[in-house]
């Protein structure tokens, strides 16, 4: 189940030009979506299914701001109307499509996959984007065969950072033992941690002094239902043992993060990552996020693995462990949210 009075991310915005009057096929949440820019730039998300034989609408024409489907020719203003239908003058009311509420901020671009007379802007999830002042910041993509519940939990779950991801991210004890102030917000959760003497990610190693090791700030939000938003400081080892990390700042980064379900066994995974512009160097941002992806190739079969495991055997989860329990805060929030909206409906 998943969230439907809520935003959900449909990608950066530089994925949605104007080239060839591009069509943008997307499942969120379960529903089937087809976004595009009208003549003035700006967003429409419309069902991804003709009215008359269930047609994908993505695979049709833009015709001005309208949509031609491809099957038999109806065309679809953006308001979601027909007007018209070739070979007959009348047009029936109920040949309509529905047209989600679509949003472009930070960078990103968000749908509201509910009731659009209760739309909120004010519940866009925090987050940070390409376009953000006085950073550079890269982005990628890739598609995860999981349930997205896995994928959230295992995001605010960093002790797996010491196992998983030793060989890609310089993971040691220091994420297992760490001491996280975990705060449970209304619609997410927000860690914020601190490990110290950690050697440098492999593939950033021969930007720094060879042997350097670092300490790291962490500051971790996940936002209900689809987005991770990580703000990490690495500084010098210093001598610090408590409290925030006393060595020499080196750099200073974001890292906006996306799972954005399809349905119940697939997610559609956006990210970023980049530093200040006062810490960068030379090809940095590059390096961060063409080495990030090996790392979450790592994660990606974790929760892949998870997943088919567990349709097989639903009840085989037979243990609790410490470092479960920042994982399972964020799953508690999604649940929590899950049985308001169905009292509602209930209720109505």
């Amino acid at each position: 189940m998943f969230p439907k009075n809520a935003w959900y991310c449909a990608g950066w915005d530089h994925d949605f030009n104007m080239i060839a009057n591009r069509l943008v096929p997307r499942e969120i949440a379960g529903e089937l979506v087809m976004l595009y820019r009208k003549a003035d730039g700006q967003m429409v998300a419309m069902e991804d299914r003709c009215p008359h034989r269930q047609a994908a609408l993505s695979l049709g024409t833009k015709e001005g701001d309208g949509i031609r489907c491809g099957y038999h020719g109806m065309l679809f203003g953006p308001d979601g109307k027909c007007r018209e239908i070739p070979g007959q003058t009348k047009i029936p009311e109920r040949a309509t499509v529905r047209i989600y509420p679509v949003v472009e901020k930070d960078g990103w671009v968000w749908v509201w996959m509910g009731d659009a007379t209760k739309v909120d802007p004010a519940l866009i999830p925090f987050a940070v984007g390409p376009h953000e002042p006085g950073w550079v910041l890269k982005t990628d993509y890739m598609p995860v065969n999981t349930n997205y519940r896995l994928e959230i939990a295992n995001l605010m779950d960093l002790s797996h950072l010491t196992w998983i991801h030793k060989a890609t991210l310089g993971g040691t004890d220091a994420y297992t033992n760490a001491k996280v102030k975990s705060t449970v917000l209304e619609r997410g959760v927000r860690n914020e941690f601190v490990v110290r003497g950690l050697p440098l990610p492999a593939f950033a190693q021969h930007l720094f002094p060879k042997g350097m090791l670092i300490d790291i700030d962490y500051h971790v939000t996940c936002t209900i239902p689809c987005t991770w938003v990580l703000h990490f400081r690495a500084y010098t080892a210093g001598t610090a043992t408590e409290g925030p990390p006393n060595g020499q700042l080196i750099l200073d980064t974001w890292s906006g993060q996306a799972v954005t379900p399809r349905n119940e066994d697939w997610v559609d995974y956006y990210f970023s990552w980049g530093t200040s512009v006062e810490t960068t160097i030379r090809g940095l941002p590059e390096t961060l996020i063409h080495g990030a992806p090996p790392a979450f190739l790592e994660n990606k079969a974790v929760p892949e693995a998870q997943w088919k495991r567990m349709k097989k055997n639903p009840g085989g989860n037979r243990l609790r462990i410490a470092n479960d329990a920042d994982g399972n805060k964020t799953p508690a929030v999604l649940d929590k949210i899950l049985a308001a909206e169905a009292a509602a409906a209930m209720a109505a």
